[in-house]
Parts: structure tokens; sequence; C-alpha cells
């Protein structure tokens, strides 16, 4: 068994176009059923406002698939960690036996959902945009935005969280990085009504974002909720969208934002919602004008995590990095 840690990790995978290209990918597999994706699992630690989630997905004709076990512990900030972590291990699709531990920290996590984040966004946001609200100043904030700049040219970014001093820090850091215009909004709804792009990041168990703050041509991407208590989003926010995007129907139905809506009977049914990888595969196109108001709905999925983790594996084994687990001892591979 190989062994790679989260330095290791970050030298050699990065976010960047070739990163999404395989994500898209998986979504593409995804949505041609050349992927066998079980329900996730997940154990809530409501007490210490935290969770872990096991995703997995095997996707055909590989010679392995990742089980990743996820956590997200949102009182960590105070204690100055970051609330996402983790790691991955690779199974042989051919004998079962466990190949490779990713031992990345969340790091992969963070990769491949920004990641998706940009693939949603250059389906569905207009191509000429100059404004970019981020709702959350945390770790996958940061992604999101690095994402987006990968795949549209915008000026600004507008971001507003539950904390101030995370928010200026946030709008400190991204300028610098990216070399755009970052300014605290003094409100969610400033935010949004002020963007042509929006991104939620966050934890939040009640929405952040009302339907009457949308206008044309806007596109939001949700990708906070992941669990049956959490939304970011108003449930006539998605019923007011001509397009209603996820990255799996059967999962954002469950854990979703299209959860509640179809709780709450704003939305009857679910047969006008599109999935991510019909977009990727070419089934059926994304925006078609700039006046349409377009959603996505990101849940995180298995298959993400599997082609990552491959890809992952495939850059370190080349070079011959990592740690090989053999005879009960461990050793440095040459």
């Amino acid at each position: 068994m190989l062994i790679f840690t989260e330095q290791e990790l970050k030298q050699y995978v990065q976010l960047n176009n070739e990163a999404i290209a395989i994500v898209e990918a998986g979504f593409t597999k995804l949505a041609k059923d050349e992927a066998v994706m079980p329900p996730i699992m997940r154990v809530d630690l409501h007490d210490q406002n935290g969770e872990v989630d096991v995703k997995t997905a095997y996707v055909k004709g590989e010679d392995m698939f990742a089980i990743k076990v996820s956590s997200g512990f949102f009182n960590n900030y105070k204690l100055g960690l970051p609330s996402g972590n983790g790691l991955m291990l690779l199974i042989s699709t051919q004998t079962g036996i466990p190949q490779a531990i990713l031992l990345d920290n969340g790091y992969l996590t963070e990769v491949r959902t920004a990641a998706a984040g940009a693939i949603a966004a250059n389906y569905l946001s207009r191509k000429n945009i100059e404004t970019v609200g981020v709702i959350g100043a945390g770790s996958q904030a940061r992604y999101q935005a690095r994402a987006l700049k990968l795949v549209r040219d915008f000026k600004r970014i507008l971001v507003y969280s539950r904390s101030e001093d995370r928010s200026r820090k946030y709008a400190a850091d991204m300028s610098a990085e990216l070399g755009v215009e970052v300014q605290v909004a003094e409100s969610a709804e400033a935010l949004v009504r002020n963007s042509d792009t929006v991104i939620t990041t966050t934890p939040a168990k009640e929405p952040v974002i009302k339907a009457e703050w949308l206008h044309p041509g806007l596109h939001i991407t949700a990708m906070g909720s992941d669990a049956e208590h959490k939304q970011e989003l108003e449930a006539e926010v998605l019923a007011r969208a001509d397009k209603l995007i996820c990255d799996t129907k059967a999962q954002c139905a469950r854990l979703g934002e299209l959860h509640h809506a179809l709780d709450k009977g704003v939305l009857t049914n679910e047969s006008h919602v599109i999935e991510l990888g019909q977009l990727t595969s070419g089934r059926l196109r994304g925006r078609v004008n700039d006046e349409e108001i377009t959603v996505c709905d990101l849940t995180g999925t298995g298959v993400q995590d599997t082609v990552i983790a491959l890809f992952a594996y495939n850059e370190l084994v080349k070079r011959e990095i990592g740690l090989k687990a053999e005879n009960e001892k461990l050793a440095i591979k040459n």
C-alpha cells in the first residue's frame, strides 16, 4: 500500500484547468451510467456542530475506486483550525485490496468541490460578468473564487459572512491573490442584488438568499446544503429559476436545496430538473441567453472523489513519491 501526505498532494495536484476537466469527465460518466454511486453515509455530531460523511463511487473501467471520509466541524475556526478534514482510500476494483491512502486532510475535497463550481459557472453563468458575490468566508469560499477565475474574467468580488472580521480578511487575501477588487458587502441582500454570479459556501440551517432578491441574468451556485437540516436558498428561489441544475437529482432531493423546495411544495416534481452531467455530456444546453436566472445545487458526489483521487495517485506514482507499507513496515519508496 502507498501512503501519500497532504504536502505531497498539494505539490503535484492543484486547482487548475486539468483538475476541472477531470471532474467534468466524471460528471459525464455519471450521466452516461458509467459509474456506480451509492447514497452518502453521514454521522451528525450536532452538539459539536460537526458531521462526518462517507462518499464513494466506482467508475467503470478504472482499476481502483475511492472511499472518502470527510469531516466538517464548523466551530473549528474558533480554534484556528480548518472546518474540513478527511482522507481517501483507493481500493482495487479487481481484488478489493486497498492500494493507497491519501492523507489529504480534506485538500482533494476542496479541489474537486471548487472544480464542480467552476464547471457549473462555465455552463450557466453569463459569459461576460463583472461582479461575483461570495457568501461565506472560509476555505471553500476562497477555492471557489480561484476556480471561477479560471473560467470567467470578473473584476470585482463582494463577500458577506456572519463574521465581519473573517470577511475583511477574505477581502484582503483574495484581492492580493486574484488581483481584483474585493469589498465586504453590508448584507446578503446587497450582495445578491449587485452580483452577476453568486456562490454560497456556508453550513447555514436557514436560508441566506431570498427569492425577491433575484434579478435577470443571475446565476447562483449553492454548495453548502449537503444534509437534510442545511439550507442556503429560500425554496422559492428554485421555483423562480429558469434552469435548475443538480449534481445528482436523487442526492439533491434527499440532502440539497432541491429537497426543501420539494418538501415545501413549490416544486411539484423533478421532471424539469437538469443534472450537471447532462450539460457536460452535451445532452442538454446550459444558459441560452443573458436574461435567464440559473441555479445549481451541489451536494458533492463520490464520482468527484474517485476521479480526483485517481488523478492524484497517478501524478505521484509516476514521480515515485509516497511511503510504501510492506510486510508491516513503512519504507520510503525509491
